[in-house]
């Protein structure tokens, strides 16, 4: 059946993508996916999973360049953007 959900692509329903920019002084970002397309995110316009609530950019520092997260995507105005990052360790 080809709309079967592949859990070992897409585990947890995200997407999965590595970390390629991280800009903390300006709270945003990029993430490659794993097809290779480059999709920005900002905060205070995106979520982390596992972060407190409360700050200016909530999650940040549970997130660095390199790593490989899981991530949903939903379009704004400028286009398509980053909503959920997902770290694939969130306790640090």
């Amino acid at each position: 059946m080809a709309d079967e959900y592949d859990g070992e692509r897409f585990p947890g329903n995200f997407y999965q993508g590595m970390i390629l920019k991280l800009d903390r002084a300006r709270g945003c970002g990029v993430v490659r996916s794993h097809s290779g397309k480059e999709i920005p995110f900002e905060f205070p316009f995106v979520a982390v999973a596992g972060a407190r609530i409360g700050g200016t950019m909530p999650g940040i520092d549970l997130i660095r360049e390199g790593d490989i997260v899981g991530f949903d995507v939903g379009w704004t105005s400028k286009g398509l953007r980053i909503t959920t990052i997902h770290p694939r360790d969130a306790a640090r």
